[in-house]
């Protein structure tokens, strides 16, 4: 048996939200920009959580696992929205806070070497 989720009134306003901005990024000139600085802030967040982990040290295979998966979800939430067209900016955005982090987390790898 399936269990329908409550439309609360954060859900209303979360997908409104998402709504509002896929509309207003229809200009690709937006659309590109806005991707771009997901990928940068998440270029960032990605090279920071690489470094914090190295430091502590105490917990490295913990952030690594918590890590690839946050990745692979991000992975199958892009499958899963692939296939719908209205959700085409969510997929770009998805891809572009994937590659931030994959990268951030790359680059802090070869510091580690």
């Amino acid at each position: 048996m399936v269990v329908k989720p409550q439309n609360t009134k954060f859900q209303i306003q979360v997908v409104e939200n998402v709504q509002t901005l896929s509309i207003w990024a229809n200009n690709p000139w937006r659309r590109y920009s806005i991707s771009l600085i997901t990928l940068l802030i998440s270029y960032f967040i990605g090279s920071s959580l690489g470094m914090v982990s190295a430091v502590v040290e105490l917990m490295d295979p913990v952030a690594a696992f918590l890590s690839v998966v946050f990745i692979e979800i991000l992975i199958v939430l892009r499958r899963n929205f692939r296939s719908e067209r209205k959700k085409k900016f969510l997929v770009l955005f998805l891809d572009s806070l994937r590659l931030g982090l994959f990268y951030g987390f790359f680059t802090e790898s070869l510091k580690l070497l």
